[in-house]
């Protein structure tokens, strides 16, 4: 609770004296707050207990929205590309009760779900709110993104992101048109994709789904390793790892070093796009989007 007085008036907690609290009197009533009293700054930091910033210091946060799938399950790997002082308001759409299809997909994609779900989010006052589902976003191709996208902002979100939307930026950036993509998919949901990039423009040199149905959170590194090198070609520009679902934070950068080629997967593109669009950089060591666009935002 903050209490404000005016100089001459008695100070909060000083008895009714009329003098102010000293410094090292606040100082101490603090560490009897946070369990240690009668210790001063000196005396905390020279024991290793705490930094005085963090007693001066609020470390204030900002917040980005984030509308997950019903069965998201990789919350912390979001978080990896937050800088510290961001926070991810996550919320989940509603359960739909059909493996992972176009069926799913297109429940996925409703604007009115989407809306909700960003209402739901605005209470905290996120700076840009993402919708973080590949699929869901590109099913129904160019034109249904940009509905899904337009119903965002209508609910009141001050900017938006969706993945596939991210993805175009992306590629866009960084000045590609040829790419293999690697999806979880089954052919029906993974031949939307294609056709989504077909009207971008971006030319698939080749594709490798895994056919999978449901639990794709539970794919390994060593499987999407595998599908990469399977699926990629001497004339792509670079390989797209398409779902959310899909671990791939701590596999993007050895990929690269050694297809000597950009790698861009779905939870990537998205924070980065949504922290682009206020003003942030991800965090990715050795990330070539994130290296390369490290001074730019990408374009609305």
């Amino acid at each position: 609770m903050r209490t404000e007085h005016t100089p001459g008036s008695p100070a909060s907690g000083d008895g009714g004296s009329g003098e102010r609290v000293r410094p090292e009197q606040e100082t101490a009533a603090t560490m009897e707050l946070l369990g240690e009293p009668g210790l001063l700054p000196d005396q905390r930091v020279a024991e290793g207990l705490v930094e005085i910033s963090a007693l001066t210091q609020t470390p204030w946060q900002s917040g980005v929205g984030v509308i997950a799938p019903y069965d998201f399950a990789l919350d912390r790997e979001l978080w990896r590309w937050a800088p510290d002082d961001i926070s991810l308001y996550v919320t989940r759409l509603p359960f739909v009760p059909v493996p992972v299809t176009v069926d799913q997909a297109s429940a996925l994609s409703d604007g009115d779900g989407a809306a909700r779900a960003t209402r739901d989010l605005l209470a905290p006052e996120p700076l840009v709110v993402g919708y973080a589902c590949a699929s869901g976003s590109f099913v129904h191709g160019a034109e249904g993104q940009r509905r899904l996208h337009r119903a965002i902002l209508d609910a009141g979100a001050p900017a938006a992101v969706t993945t596939s939307g991210a993805l175009i930026q992306a590629l866009e950036a960084l000045r590609l048109r040829r790419i293999a993509v690697v999806t979880p998919y089954v052919d029906s949901v993974t031949d939307r994709l294609l056709a989504y990039l077909d009207e971008h423009s971006v030319q698939t040199t080749s594709s490798v789904g895994l056919g999978l149905l449901d639990h794709i959170w539970q794919v390994g590194y060593s499987e999407v390793v595998h599908a990469v090198r399977e699926a990629d070609r001497p004339d792509a520009e670079a390989v797209f790892i398409s779902c959310t679902n899909v671990l791939t934070y701590d596999i993007i950068a050895p990929l690269e070093r050694m297809l000597g080629k950009p790698v861009l997967a779905a939870n990537q593109v998205t924070m980065w796009a949504a922290l682009s669009a206020i003003g942030r950089r991800a965090v990715g060591t050795g990330q070539h989007l994130l290296d390369t666009t490290a001074h730019r935002a990408p374009a609305a």
